[in-house]
């Protein structure tokens, strides 16, 4: 396998890296996620962060591995459907894949932001069938999760403080209340009733 030291977020906490029982607990292979979901042990929230090989990366990687650990992802959720009934999964990528991006690129904060990249939802309850237009960022998974489970903002000062974007009704992508993210859950609908088999 390779491993991408630079890509495992966890690696930049010292609360979990400089905790070995931190780490040791946090800190897993994808092989632990798939018996957590043979086991009914998978936790609240899991990231999969795929090594080098699989992860899709032009540099080191194809398309079609990324999509064939997806499907293993999947098919792995299949084989638990009572799970899958209230799991979603957030499949996202880190690069635009090289292609010129003509939308609206957020000046968010001394870093900027990044050309669009692809978020897919699969869940029982997402919204379904549709491109949602709202502003978001890798750190809308973080406001996602925040208020989903009524967590407090990693920090005072990290990008899920910010508000969720509010917009004109003929320009559904440039916030007029910058810098803005979205939170995700204009992707769910949680009211519908969890349907075996859908997405």
């Amino acid at each position: 396998m390779t491993y991408c030291n630079i890509c495992n977020f966890e690696s930049y906490a010292l609360s979990i890296m400089g905790d070995p029982t931190q780490r040791t607990a946090h800190i897993k292979d994808a092989t632990d996620f798939y018996a957590a979901i043979g086991s009914d042990t998978l936790p609240a929230v899991s990231f999969i962060k795929p090594d080098g090989l699989l992860d899709g990366h032009p540099a080191s990687s194809k398309v079609d591995l990324f999509e064939g650990m997806l499907q293993k992802i999947l098919d792995t959720l299949d084989s638990n459907p009572e799970l899958k009934a209230e799991t979603a999964v957030l499949i996202t990528f880190d690069e635009g894949g090289g292609y010129y991006d003509s939308g609206f690129i957020e000046p968010l904060d001394f870093f900027g932001d990044g050309p669009l990249i692809p978020l897919v939802v699969v869940s029982s309850y997402s919204a379904g069938g549709h491109v949602v237009h709202s502003y978001t960022d890798h750190a809308s998974i973080l406001k996602f999760i925040e208020r989903n489970w009524h967590l407090a903002p990693l920090t005072g000062r990290s990008r899920d403080n910010w508000p969720n974007p509010r917009t004109y009704k003929d320009n559904p992508y440039v916030p007029v209340n910058s810098p803005a993210i979205g939170d995700l859950f204009d992707m769910f609908d949680f009211d519908r009733k969890a349907e075996k088999g859908s997405h």
